[in-house]
Formats: C-alpha cells, sequence, structure tokens
C-alpha cells in the first residue's frame, strides 16, 4: 500500500541516550517530524516509526487495532533499548497513552515519558457504541487539524474507522488499570484549547501520578500542539526534561 507522502518513519542514528516518539491516532509521524529532528540535532539517538494502517489509507487502518499499534512501538523500542543505555518514550494524544504503557510494561527500562495532550479517558460517549456501529458505519468524520497556527496541516485521515476506534476503550482500560506502575517521571503537555482530547485525561494523571508528574500548560495550541505556536516549548523542554534524567551524556564522546 502507498504511503502518503510525508508519512514515512523517521530514524536518526546519535549517542547513547534513545528517544521513541509515537503519533496519534489516524495521524502519521509528519506530526512528529519537527520534534524528532529538534531532539537528532541535540544528539540523541531517535525513532519515530509509522504505526500499522496510519499513512495509507482509512480503509486499510479499519483492519488494524490497538494491539497492532502497540506492537509496532514494542518492537520499536526493543531495538532502540538494544543500542542505548537510556531510553525516554514520548507521544503526541494516543501516542502518549501508549508511551505511558511501555512505561508501566518496561519498568526502569523507561527512564521518563513526556506526553502531549494524551489520549487515556474515553471521553467519547459514541465510542461505547463503536462495537455495534462498526458494522453499519465503515467510518466517521476524522479528528484531523486541531491547529491554531496558521497555514499548519496535519498529515492524517479526513475519516476515522470505527472498527480500529471501536479497539480504543480496552487499551484506555488497560492503561488506567496499571498506572500505579509509572514510577517514572512523566511531563505532560496539556493545551486547555483542545477540540479532541477532553480535560478528563490530564485529571486522571494527575490523580493517579502524584509528584513524579509534571504538567506544562500550552496557553497558544490546539491539540496537535507539536505542530502549533507552542511547538518549541514542547521541543526545548523535553530536551531538558532528559538532560535532567539521563544517567549518560546525551551526545556520544
Amino acid at each position: 500500500m502507498p504511503l502518503m507522502p510525508g508519512a514515512e518513519p523517521y530514524h536518526h542514528e546519535g549517542g547513547k541516550v534513545g528517544v521513541l516518539l509515537c503519533h496519534g491516532f489516524t495521524g502519521t509521524p509528519q506530526a512528529l517530524r519537527p520534534w524528532a529532528e529538534f531532539l537528532a540535532r541535540a544528539g540523541l539517538t531517535v525513532s519515530l516509526p509509522r504505526l500499522p494502517g496510519h499513512g495509507t489509507t482509512w480503509q486499510e487502518m479499519s483492519h488494524t487495532g490497538w494491539e497492532d499499534w502497540y506492537g509496532e512501538l514494542e518492537h520499536a523500542f526493543g531495538e532502540l533499548r538494544g543500542r542505548c543505555p537510556d531510553t525516554f518514550v514520548m507521544g503526541l494524544s494516543l501516542g502518549g497513552c501508549m508511551a505511558l504503557r511501555l512505561a508501566e510494561v518496561h519498568g526502569d527500562a523507561v527512564r521518563g515519558v513526556v506526553a502531549v495532550n494524551p489520549s487515556v479517558v474515553n471521553d467519547v460517549p459514541l465510542l461505547r457504541l463503536a462495537p455495534l456501529l462498526k458494522w453499519v458505519v465503515p467510518s466517521v468524520p476524522g479528528v484531523a487539524n486541531d491547529i491554531k497556527k496558521e497555514g499548519v496541516t496535519e498529515l492524517a485521515y479526513d475519516r476515522t474507522p470505527v472498527r480500529a476506534a471501536a479497539t480504543l476503550p480496552r487499551l484506555w482500560s488497560l492503561v488506567q488499570s496499571e498506572l500505579h506502575k509509572v514510577t517514572q517521571p512523566v511531563l505532560v503537555y496539556h493545551s486547555p484549547q483542545d477540540h479532541v482530547v477532553k480535560p478528563a485525561s490530564v485529571r486522571l494523571l494527575r490523580e493517579r501520578l502524584g509528584d513524579n508528574l509534571t504538567v506544562v500548560e500550552l496557553p497558544n495550541s490546539y491539540h496537535v500542539a507539536t505542530l502549533d505556536n507552542d511547538a518549541e516549548t514542547i521541543f526545548q523542554g523535553s530536551l531538558e526534561f532528559i538532560t535532567a534524567h539521563a544517567s549518560v551524556p546525551l551526545q556520544q564522546d
């Protein structure tokens, strides 16, 4: 299946500190590419995979689910971990949720988590009907391009495959049930004006993660903040977070 131009995965071989970046639901690596390149220029080893079913057609995505997307991240994490003594995981929206899942599963092997407008709560009532709706309605309008900055476009589907969306509640429930396992430092960037993910997700993380959670507000961005007006805040802040928590130098000697 041909890829959308710009949806390609990204990898940079840098120093001994690795970063795994994960894009969001129905999105592509394009939404995180500037972030990945910023971290690469700082000397980090960076992996930004394309999740299965993304970056091609929503019809192809309808044959995938959260287990497929998370499985791709597990594979990328294993490869990165094999090269880098310190590995951080970061993500946007659903990618932030799966970054937290990696932290739950891998414990101290994940040095820290950065999540931008993470989605960890089922705040769309219609999704409760998705297991039935998927047999009647194959897709619904997409959630892409929630960006305040003029002239910027997110490369993502304009339709959301209902069958794929129907798998999300199982992932959310699993992540919520094991948040107590996340003992690593977590940095969350939150856009108060987010038209995709409601505040319930950040509220839950504040309740469950306690003192190891830091939340930074993004006052001039919408959901896809990595392409929005506050992108530099995210990029620079994540680098400072890595510098503060890495046990080895960011660049090779």
